[in-house]
């Protein structure tokens, strides 16, 4: 897409992506802003002044992008959770920096959330609720939490979304879309990090957290997962006062996992609840296939019977089984210091790019690499362990050499983090390993049963069978194909659309070069001639005419300089 195509599609947006601008040049990416040639959309005045030079920043580039994602809202907020969570999208110090975005906004007025309330559910207030709090318990990006209690006096939850936050995140979605294509065009260095990907698998998750459907489908599973737990409680979902937009959940009341002075206060006991919730959390990805991605301590609580509670179901990640066979077997290599074993999983899970040449040079090197990073560790107590470091360590390992990891896998990673640090500080010598060798074994048994297995191996056979029959078809289809002329071959120009961006750029300052010498010529005949008004001897116009040339010859000059190509 070209900038006219760009400005085609958006110029009903201009005044925010302006403020885009703007803002994105104010924290260090004025440079990223005219590559793209977006400055464009900025005033000739305000363009002068912006883009005279860039200011030099102290923070990095990771802590700036953060600041300015929160600056620009929602839409923006939600981008960089999303960027957090693929660390194969983009360098591991952006995916860990945009974790820290804070998804704490101003609440909007009580006006508008009963508006909304009433206008969803096709009732008055007063008829679905016997109370409903005014004032938000908490107010986020997408939706504010009010509390309320049903006509049966049953304490719940009220999720109301925000007013038009459909419409703001659906025409910033549109934006990014453009903005990712003219990068892809115009930088083709960032082209690796797939700008228009990380743009669909936003697109992809803030549509399913805009419907509030989904989230209560979320809960519900969850609930029925653990309904005979003794140690997770999942809140009960009232789906007959619920909506696309507005989620009613029953309110739970508990300490914050992070309140640990108030925990100790209460008596509970930390080790045993740092426990329970890692026991949680394998049983959701070693047992169930559905695990809550979303485990900051603002979502967990320790109920007054000792029990842990969650809310807020928006970002839940699946795992299948063949995932979850992957992470029983990485546990017991990594436990059993198999480090050849731990490389031929990768290998197994179609983690390795296709376009390895030698395999064997491929095993050693990643091997070597898994080998330095887990030694040092098997020397440590349990609480010298720093878990997200290791984590990052292996993440990068895994990007050095192009393994291709799924997004849930990203998610379980990310998710298990946050918890580890939070469980940590709950008990300085918690040991995930040891918490998981149950789920392992139990996971372990249940792969190796023997019923299984047969299972397994007719359901191969099926496949083989199917190929068999298949195959001949497909030859010969493709044999009629070329005998018809209709096979075609696709030609890919990689550095097309860098020549033509050179190509366009050059064009337009000879043309500028062209309108200058045009007037230059023009204002010297004006002079020449001697007529008109005069100023100082000469005529204004001539004058006027001198100095605008100038103006603009300078701004070609400047422009020049500032590509660095003379």
């Amino acid at each position: 897409m070209s900038l006219l195509g760009f400005w085609r599609r958006h110029y009903r947006d201009i005044p925010r992506i302006r403020q885009i601008i703007m803002v994105a040049t104010r924290h260090g990416f004025g440079h990223l802003v005219e590559q793209l040639g977006l400055k464009r959309f900025v005033s000739l005045g305000r363009r002068m002044i912006t883009f005279r030079s860039f200011p030099e920043h102290r923070t990095s580039a990771p802590v700036r992008l953060r600041i300015m994602f929160e600056e620009l809202g929602p839409s923006f907020i939600k981008l960089g959770q999303v960027m957090a969570c693929r660390p194969d999208l983009l360098p591991v110090e952006y995916a860990q920096e945009l974790c820290k975005l804070t998804d704490s906004v101003p609440p909007f007025p009580f006006s508008a959330a009963r508006e909304i309330v009433e206008r969803e559910l096709g009732a008055p207030l007063a008829s679905v609720f016997s109370s409903f709090d005014p004032e938000p318990i908490a107010a986020a990006s997408i939706a504010q939490v009010h509390g309320a209690r049903l006509l049966d006096n049953t304490e719940v939850m009220v999720k109301v979304q925000r007013p038009n936050i459909e419409h703001i995140i659906e025409r910033d979605i549109s934006i990014l879309r453009g903005i990712a294509e003219l990068i892809e065009i115009y930088v083709p260095d960032m082209a690796i990090y797939n700008p228009r990907g990380i743009v669909e698998e936003f697109a992809r998750t803030i549509s399913r957290e805009l419907d509030f459907y989904i989230e209560a489908s979320n809960a519900s599973r969850l609930r029925e997962n653990f309904l005979a737990s003794d140690i997770l409680y999942v809140p009960r979902i009232f789906p007959e006062v619920s909506s696309k937009h507005v989620l009613v959940i029953e309110r739970i009341t508990g300490l914050r996992i992070d309140e640990f002075e108030r925990i100790d206060e209460a008596g509970f006991d930390r080790k045993k609840i740092s426990r329970n919730g890692a026991a949680a959390f394998f049983q959701m990805v070693f047992q169930d296939g559905f695990f809550h991605a979303d485990p900051h301590p603002g979502n967990i609580f320790v109920l007054a019977d000792g029990k842990i509670g969650l809310v807020d179901f928006g970002i839940m990640g699946r795992v299948t089984e063949e995932n979850m066979r992957y992470y029983a077997d990485t546990i017991v290599a990594l436990v059993e210091h198999d480090f050849d074993k731990l490389v031929q999983e990768y290998i197994n899970m179609g983690f390795v790019p296709e376009d390895v040449e030698d395999m064997d040079r491929f095993q050693r090197e990643l091997k070597e690499d898994l080998v330095e990073l887990l030694e040092p560790y098997y020397g440590m107590k349990v609480n010298q362990i720093d878990f997200g470091m290791y984590v990052d360590r292996l993440t990068k390992i895994s990007l050095r050499h192009g393994l291709v990891m799924p997004q849930n896998l990203y998610l379980v990673n990310k998710a298990l983090v946050t918890l580890e640090g939070i469980l940590r500080q709950l008990d300085p010598d918690f040991d995930f390993i040891e918490i998981a060798r149950p789920h392992v074994a139990r996971l372990l048994r249940k792969r190796n049963d023997p019923l299984r297995v047969l299972r397994s191996a007719r359901k191969n056979v099926g496949e083989f069978s199917e190929l068999f029959t298949v195959f001949p078809k497909q030859l010969h289809r493709t044999f009629l194909k070329l005998l018809r002329g209709d096979i075609r071959v696709k030609v890919q120009h990689e550095e097309l659309q860098h020549l033509i961006r050179d190509v366009d750029k050059a064009s337009n300052r000879l043309s500028f070069s062209i309108i200058t010498a045009a007037i230059i010529v023009a204002s010297s005949i004006i002079i020449h001639a001697g007529q008109g008004q005069m100023l100082f001897g000469m005529p204004v116009f001539g004058l006027i005419g001198y100095l605008l040339a100038a103006v603009l010859g300078f701004w070609i000059l400047i422009g020049i300089l500032r590509s660095g190509q003379m």
